[in-house]
């Protein structure tokens, strides 16, 4: 089913230097202290190994740092409120965050090291948790427009095809270029406020998304 959400666009150019990480210290370290940036320090030195590695390695680096970083948590037990899409930096501070954050984290450190955005697609899912089915959200990769996408999970550190993810039925996609339902045409990204809210708040931060 993940192959209804085949890349229709396509750009070779990656974008790089999406984090600012000196002008996002001198923040965190005005906001939160120094413990917190210490936590920046230890995602940028993850960056900066994982830039030796191929594309897949990145994957697994990224996916393991954020798995492992952050406590799994409802938006109204973190933040106060039902829906909130927190930034890396509020992550971070944090330590905890919902399947949205993880996403997240991920899409922006795989940006830094140099991954196209139309690779990356934040995939909202059904998931089967047990007897439960709940609104999920996933990261996918497509290595080609036409490939079948990798699922980096938050549920899970194994990145895995489409297809070992019986569990999982998608919804719909988005990244910067568009959003994308199964049967239709793309639309603007623009539509999703939340995703406009976390870019300003982002580069409020330093973050040059």
């Amino acid at each position: 089913m993940f192959l209804l959400f085949a890349a229709l666009l396509w750009s070779a150019t990656p974008i790089a230097e999406v984090i600012d990480f000196s002008r996002i210290s001198a923040y965190a370290n005005q906001r939160y202290g120094a413990a917190v940036v210490r936590k920046l320090d230890t995602w940028n030195t993850m960056l900066v190994q994982a830039g030796k590695l191929n594309e897949q390695e990145k994957l697994r680096a990224v996916n393991n740092f954020w798995n492992q970083t952050l406590v799994g948590g409802e938006d109204i037990n973190i933040w106060g409120q039902v829906d909130y899409w927190a930034t890396p930096l509020q992550s971070l501070a944090k330590g905890k965050g919902d399947c949205e954050d993880y996403v997240i984290g991920k899409y922006f450190s795989l940006l830094q090291l140099g991954v196209s955005a139309d690779k990356l697609r934040f995939v909202y899912v059904k998931a089967q948790v047990g007897r439960q089915s709940i609104a999920h959200m996933v990261l996918g990769y497509y290595p080609t427009p036409q490939s079948e996408p990798l699922v980096l999970d938050s549920l899970t550190d194994r990145i895995g095809l489409a297809r070992t993810r019986p569990d999982l039925a998608p919804v719909f996609s988005f990244n910067a270029q568009g959003v994308y339902v199964p049967g239709g045409k793309p639309t603007s990204v623009d539509r999703i406020g939340r995703w406009q809210d976390l870019l300003a708040r982002m580069q409020a931060e330093g973050f040059q998304p």
